[in-house]
């Protein structure tokens, strides 16, 4: 009884929980008492701000990335390097922010990946815009070693992510979302509970889809103000006051209006969101006529070499179709 004692003291000191003394309950329950240790592993334009914020707010933070110069960034801003995958792994919650569904499947699934390197007790917070259906098969397999899973996507941009105002769209558990949602308020300011374990994903597609419409809506009708040779910048003002009033007019139609199409939000994440809300609408058998369309449009920009463009680069390519020979990127 002693021995137990003292190693159940020992445990609580060091603020790290032993899942082999305690049960999962006793671990989940200790964690909310205690900061949680955090390994973020993706840095690119979106995890690197989140990473910082997660930093400014005190959290310990262990990172991993491929790109040197994106860990040693937050190295000086305070975080450790975890050094591999497995050095992020020794975490009480570990976030993801990959490109895409093999990316984070080969980090969660592969050899030396979170599924046999995490502890039971701990959770993933997958915060890529990957496929719901994996991530469901992810959550399974994590939960038979005991370990819980979240998906968070986000939208926002890159502005959002540095100010720390994303939408944060929350698959899995809710008593789980309740222990993480702290570490989630710093980098987010909407944070909605979806529902079950890919849910969050589900949600994500259809804001790309909705997303990409209004972008193409945007498109044409600035396409259309500068065809018939009227100057696009007053059209905008004009349907800002009425409406047809969205954000994707606000900040995509300034871009439209300006002609810059320097990289936000890239076309090449968008093929892929948008490629993934196609493979569930015919899983589902949910027909999505408009984003086929659009899809087949930001395909025209990559394979004319612009994939690293942003977004509402689909205004440079109508422009270019209708005629419009000033449109540039």
């Amino acid at each position: 009884m002693t021995a137990v004692f003292i190693a159940r003291l020992t445990e609580i000191e060091i603020g790290r929980p032993n899942p082999k003394i305690l049960g999962v309950d006793e671990v989940t329950k200790s964690h909310s008492s205690q900061p949680e240790k955090i390994g973020f592993i993706g840095l690119g334009v979106m995890g690197r701000r989140m990473a910082l914020n997660l930093r400014k707010a005190g959290y310990a933070l262990s990172v991993h990335d491929l790109n040197r110069a994106a860990v040693e960034e937050l190295v000086t801003a305070g975080a450790v390097d975890a050094g591999s995958i497995a050095g992020a792994a020794k975490a009480d919650i570990v976030i993801t922010m990959l490109p895409d569904t093999p990316d984070v499947e080969a980090v969660v699934l592969g050899e030396g990946g979170l599924a046999s390197a995490m502890q039971p007790g701990s959770v993933l917070i997958d915060m890529s815009s990957i496929s719901p259906t994996a991530t469901q098969a992810m959550a399974r397999e994590l939960a038979a070693r005991g370990i819980e899973m979240l998906d968070a996507p986000v939208s926002g941009g890159y502005q959002g992510a540095e100010s720390g105002t994303l939408s944060i769209m929350v698959g899995g558990e809710a008593s789980v979302l309740d222990r993480c949602r702290p570490v989630l308020e710093v980098m987010g300011k909407t944070i909605s509970h979806i529902g079950g374990h890919g849910a969050g994903q589900v949600c994500k597609v259809c804001n790309q889809v909705a997303v990409a419409i209004n972008i193409q809506a945007v498109a044409e009708a600035l396409t259309l103000a500068k065809k018939n040779g009227v100057d696009p910048a007053k059209v905008r003002t004009a349907l800002l006051g009425g409406f047809a009033q969205s954000r994707a007019l606000d900040l995509h139609g300034q871009r439209v209006v300006e002609g810059n199409y320097t990289a936000g939000f890239r076309v090449t994440l968008q093929r892929k969101d948008l490629k993934l809300a196609l493979e569930n609408g015919s899983a589902t058998g949910t027909v999505l006529p408009a984003t086929a369309l659009i899809q087949q449009l930001y395909g025209v920009l990559a394979a004319t070499g612009r994939s690293d463009l942003d977004n509402s680069a689909l205004a440079l390519l109508l422009q270019e179709m209708s005629g419009i020979e000033e449109a540039s990127a």
